[in-house]
Formats: structure tokens, sequence, C-alpha cells
């Protein structure tokens, strides 16, 4: 089940209900090198070549029903808003 997130798509996408974490990855293992936490606080996994490889969504299903959208700040221009669409299938399968 992939996720898509602006111009990034994770093929391997895992969600932890009772913690509400999704984890979301390019591949397994993912090859992860450097590590940095965003301004909302998720987490971003980068390869050896800088690339982004993985993303830890703290508190999904939580930021969705109370906000209505989750906000990550990516290596892009400006920050995404992640509306509950993208996520519905990897949040409801746990």
């Amino acid at each position: 089940m992939s996720v898509t997130i602006g111009p990034y798509t994770f093929p391997v996408a895992s969600y932890d209900a009772e913690v509400d974490v999704l984890y979301l990855k390019k591949t397994v293992p993912d090859g992860a090198v450097d590590f940095d936490d965003t301004p909302e606080g998720h987490g971003l996994r980068f390869g050896a070549d800088g690339s982004l490889v993985g993303i830890t969504l703290l508190h999904p299903r939580w930021l969705l029903e109370h906000d209505g959208r989750v906000t990550i700040t990516l290596p892009v221009p400006q920050p995404i808003d992640v509306d509950a669409s993208a996520l519905d299938s990897v949040l409801l399968a746990a």
C-alpha cells in the first residue's frame, strides 16, 4: 500500500495504531544514513545521496481527527498539508 505526499511516493507504509505512528519508506531496508526532524515534530530519513528515503509521522490519526490534515515540512519549497484521502487506506487498515 503506497502513500504519496507532495512529490514523494512511499511504496512501504506501516502504521502502529497503538502509538499512532505512521512509518513511510521508499524501500526495506530504507538505507537511511542521516536523520532530521521537521518543525512539526515528524522524522525524516535521508539516504547516502541526500535523497529522502523515509518519513515517520507522529500522531497522524489524531491530527486528522482534530485538524483535518497533517502538515509536514519536507525538502521542497513549502510545507505540505496531507489530507485524509492520502492516509486513510493505511490508517484504516490497522
